[in-house]
C-alpha cells in the first residue's frame, strides 16, 4: 500500500470552523488562507483540441504530432495532483480558476482550461459545494481569473450556474474589511466569488477581480520570485482587498524545451520547492503580512498544514498585547 504524500488527508477539513474565537473576528484579509495554482489542473483532456489559451506554435505542434504533443503538454499543463475534494480536505480554500468554451461546440458548456481542456466547470462547482454542504464552516474563494473563446451567452450562463450551485451560500460584494469568518457564519456564507469581467457588474453576489489582486513574478528563479513576493507584499493595498501571493515558478519556451520529457513538476517545481517553502515558513499573517498564498503541487509538501499554522503568531502577537 502506498503512503500517502504529506498535506494529503482530511485533517484540515475544518480548520476555519476550528480557529480560535479572536480568530474569527478578525478580517479574512489578515489571516493566511492556502490556496492552489491552476486549481483543476489534476486532470485534462488529451484527446481535445488544444485549447484556445495557447500560442499559434503550441496549436500548429499539437496538429502535427497530435496525441505525442499533448502527451507532452500534459506534463507542463498539470499543476496539481489533487482533485478538488481532496484540495478542500487538505485544507485548500482557494482557488484559481481558468475557463473556456470549447470553440465550434453548440450550446453555452464551458471547461476549466490550462493548455488542454480539463472537466466540465459545473461538475467541480458541485464537487465544491458537496463539500461545503458537509462543512458548514469552511469558506472558499473561487477566483475566475481568465476567460477564453467565451461570448456574452457564455458568461450568463456561467455566472447562472454560480448561483444555481451555491445558492444562498454566495456571499455578497460588500465592504473587505467586514468580511470576518462570524460574520460569514452569521449570514450562513461559504462561497466569495471573483468574477474578472464587465459582465458581473451589478450581480451582487460576484466580487470584482480589482478585491483580489494576484500580482504574478513570471520567472524561473526562485530567488527572483522571492525577491518579487516581498516587494509585492510591502506595497499591498491597505483597505478595500484580500492579497494572494503566487509562490510559484512560470516556465518559459526555453525551460520547456530543456526539460521537455521531464515536466514542470519534476524539472522546475521540485527542485526548487524546498526555497519556496523556506520563505513561506517565514511568513506572518496581519495588517503589513500575508493573506492567500498559493502553490504548485500542493501535495508534495505539508504546504495547506505550514500555511494554516501561520495563523497562530496572530494569537502570540494578541496575547503579548497590554491589557
Amino acid at each position: 500500500m502506498k503512503t500517502r504524500p504529506a498535506g494529503i488527508g482530511n485533517v484540515h477539513a475544518d480548520w476555519m470552523g476550528s480557529l480560535p474565537s479572536k480568530l474569527s473576528a478578525m478580517p479574512l484579509k489578515h489571516l493566511a488562507v492556502p490556496g492552489s495554482h491552476d486549481s483543476f489542473t489534476f486532470w485534462v483532456d488529451v484527446h481535445a483540441p488544444v485549447g484556445p489559451d495557447q500560442k499559434v506554435y503550441v496549436k500548429y505542434l499539437a496538429t502535427m504530432f497530435s496525441v505525442l504533443a499533448k502527451k507532452v503538454m500534459v506534463r507542463w499543463s498539470m499543476t496539481q495532483n489533487l482533485t478538488f475534494k481532496e484540495q478542500l480536505d487538505a485544507g485548500i480554500r482557494y482557488f484559481d480558476l481558468r475557463v473556456s468554451a470549447k470553440p465550434g461546440e453548440p450550446g453555452n458548456e464551458i471547461y476549466f482550461i490550462h493548455g488542454l481542456f480539463g472537466h466540465k466547470v459545473r461538475d467541480g462547482l458541485l464537487e465544491i459545494s458537496s463539500f461545503l454542504g458537509r462543512h458548514r464552516k469552511e469558506v472558499v474563494f473561487l477566483d475566475f481569473n481568465h476567460y477564453y473563446a467565451m461570448e456574452a451567452e457564455h458568461h450568463v450562463y456561467l455566472i447562472s450556474m454560480l448561483q444555481e450551485v451555491f445558492g444562498s451560500k454566495l456571499c455578497n460584494n460588500c465592504a473587505v474589511e467586514n468580511v470576518t469568518l462570524d460574520y460569514l457564519w452569521e449570514k450562513k456564507y461559504q462561497v466569495i466569488v471573483f468574477y474578472h469581467h464587465p459582465s458581473a457588474q451589478g450581480v451582487p453576489v460576484m466580487w470584482p477581480g480589482n478585491k483580489i489582486p494576484a500580482p504574478w513574478a513570471n520567472t524561473t528563479e526562485p530567488i527572483k520570485l522571492i525577491e518579487f513576493l516581498e516587494t509585492t507584499l510591502k506595497e499591498r493595498d491597505k483597505q478595500g482587498s484580500f492579497h494572494v501571493s503566487q509562490a510559484i515558478l512560470t516556465p518559459t519556451v526555453n525551460t520547456v524545451a530543456k526539460g521537455l520529457l521531464w515536466g514542470l513538476r519534476s524539472y522546475l517545481v521540485e527542485r526548487n520547492l524546498p526555497t519556496i517553502m523556506s520563505w513561506v515558513e517565514a511568513q506572518r499573517p496581519g495588517v503589513d503580512g500575508v493573506n492567500i498564498i498559493t502553490s504548485d503541487f500542493v501535495d508534495l509538501t505539508d504546504f495547506a498544514n505550514i500555511v494554516i499554522k501561520l495563523n497562530n503568531l496572530l494569537l502570540s502577537e494578541q496575547n503579548r498585547k497590554p491589557r
